[in-house]
């Protein structure tokens, strides 16, 4: 079973307890009391870790772009989140036990990140997947990463892999995305958490969810992913990036509470059976019994049982043994047969 050790010593891995992770991006609208909220509110429904985002104005976006689209300026820096208030924001979850965590765009906001808001792990987003440089750089810190996967091909996910093995750093969660906001159900593909597996075989696999509703977040799970992002908001009906896909605090609740369900009843590969169940054998079974009265002596043939509840006599899986033995008692008719009934059992 592949697995990580986050730095906060954490473990994740296939077919554990999935990891469940609430992206929060810009839902708190670059308001730090909002996003205060939505950290509390997390840490009632159970979340694991709230990830944001640390880009801004100058890491996200060229002077190039920006010209062409002076509005888009000015919408990313009324959303960003400054490193003031990530620092702030990082030392509330931690004083609450809740992961912080947050995606970087720059090797300044990687530093940050570890140096300052002390998370257990980088987030790489999937439009970084092919930035060589940047993946090399993070691979070095050797903090463990978790790996985007949307709008690449497996042969730009195993370059990816590559580079970061080769900087030294096998601390590796990779996640099965598709970069559709929101996606299509149909379109989820979610057998590439499988495809993936087969592939990376010493990495966990995880999934980051881009569809409405719940339903694929807890296919995965029971699939064994091993770590669950999903977006997350206090009020899907405010317009902003990504808001209107990201679902609510009673919906993300159950979300979790399904996702640990189902968890749950993945149980183990070996069969096992509860004293709860094997209590309901002697109930639910069945036993040999006489088809017609029977005298002692009798040499029983295959037309002479029947087998019916409950399993207190005989077991129907002995009917071949018996057949041809003499009863030792005389037994009515729909009786159960035991086994002290047959000669030379």
């Amino acid at each position: 079973m592949a697995y990580i050790i986050l730095k906060n010593g954490k473990k994740i891995g296939d077919y554990l307890n999935p990891y469940l992770v609430a992206e929060v991006n810009t839902s708190h609208f670059g308001d730090l009391n909002i996003a205060k909220k939505m950290l509390d509110k997390l840490k009632e429904i159970g979340c694991d870790c709230a990830k944001f985002q640390s880009w801004s104005s100058e890491s996200l976006y060229s002077k190039t772009y920006y010209k062409e689209n002076p509005i888009a300026q000015r919408m990313v820096k009324k959303l960003q989140l400054a490193e003031n208030s990530l620092l702030e924001l990082a030392e509330y979850a931690r004083s609450i036990n809740l992961d912080f965590a947050s995606t970087p765009y720059s090797k300044e906001e990687v530093k940050f990140l570890i140096d300052k808001c002390k998370v257990p792990f980088i987030k790489i987003a999937s439009m970084d997947l092919n930035n060589t440089p940047f993946l090399d750089f993070i691979a070095k810190t050797s903090m463990p990463i978790v790996l985007s996967t949307g709008m690449s091909s497996f042969d730009e996910i195993n370059n990816a892999v590559n580079v970061i093995e080769k900087a030294g750093n096998k601390k590796i969660c990779i996640l099965h995305c598709v970069s559709v906001y929101p996606s299509l159900k149909s379109s989820t593909n979610l057998n590439n958490i499988h495809s993936l597996r087969s592939s990376f075989k010493n990495y966990p696999i995880g999934y980051s969810d881009h569809t409405l509703g719940d339903e694929v977040s807890i296919a995965s799970a029971a699939i064994g992913s091993a770590y669950i992002e999903k977006h997350f908001t206090l009020d899907n009906s405010k317009i902003g990036m990504d808001n209107q896909m990201a679902i609510m605090p009673t919906e993300f609740k159950k979300l979790v509470e399904k996702i640990r369900n189902v968890h749950s009843s993945l149980g183990s590969n070996d069969r096992i059976l509860s004293n709860k169940e094997k209590s309901m054998i002697d109930k639910m079974r069945r036993s040999i019994v006489s088809s017609k009265n029977l005298k002692k002596g009798h040499t029983l043939s295959i037309e002479d049982i029947d087998t019916k509840r409950p399993a207190t006599g005989l077991s129907p899986i002995n009917y071949n043994k018996i057949i041809g033995k003499k009863i030792m008692r005389d037994i009515d008719k729909d009786n159960i047969i035991f086994q002290e009934d047959i000669q030379d059992f």
